[in-house]
C-alpha cells in the first residue's frame, strides 16, 4: 500500500515525478503540463495580445 500524506497524496508518485522534472533539460518540461501546452498556439496568442496592446495605446 502506498504511503499517503494527509491530504491523500501519493508521496512515491510524487517523488517520482520531481525526479524527472530534475532530469529534464533547461526549457524541456517533460511534464504533464508541457506536454499538453500547444507551444505555436501559445506563441500565436501571445503575438496577438501584444499587437492588441500597441493598438490601444496609440
Amino acid at each position: 500500500m502506498p504511503k499517503k500524506t494527509k491530504a491523500n497524496t501519493d508521496v512515491e508518485q510524487v517523488r517520482k515525478q520531481n525526479q524527472q522534472s530534475a532530469q529534464a533539460e533547461p526549457g524541456q518540461y517533460g511534464t504533464e503540463f508541457g506536454e499538453e501546452t500547444n507551444v505555436q498556439e501559445v506563441k500565436k496568442q501571445n503575438q496577438k495580445s501584444k499587437q492588441n496592446k500597441h493598438k490601444q495605446t496609440k
